[in-house]
């Protein structure tokens, strides 16, 4: 059951492949901010995905995402989510993100709770 206090947690390694530079978002050979969001999103969709019925899954729609700290290759970046509203199908969560030394980032993720089939054969409708 979906309620207000969820908690999620995910970490990824900082390798060259998840990089500024790797991935088209600096020159710097350090986190990426779009690894820091793909970071946030991942960790609230995977914090409710237990507690959704069956088909049921969730989608982003929102973003307010702070990355206020590099952090380097061989580093861990840790995200941290907290469920703090439940509106009908919308889901509102905090995220904070760290590394080893520190705060990183973090913000408010909106998500909202979706059929996935239904969704699916929405996205493949715009094909024609």
């Amino acid at each position: 059951m979906l309620h207000v206090g969820i908690h999620g947690e995910q970490s990824v390694a900082v390798t060259a492949e998840n990089t500024a530079k790797t991935m088209g978002s600096g020159t710097l050979d350090v986190f990426a901010t779009p690894a820091l969001v793909a970071l946030a999103e991942k960790t609230c969709w995977m914090s409710v995905a237990a507690e959704l019925d069956e088909g049921c899954g969730t989608v982003g729609t929102r973003l307010e995402l702070d990355h206020s700290a590099p952090t380097p290759v061989g580093m861990t970046v840790t995200c941290e989510s907290e469920l703090t509203a439940v509106d009908g199908r919308k889901l509102v969560f905090k995220v904070s993100l760290h590394d080893e030394k520190g705060p990183v980032g973090g913000g408010v993720h909106e998500r909202f709770i979706i059929n996935n089939a239904k969704f699916a054969a929405k996205a493949e409708s715009k094909k024609g």
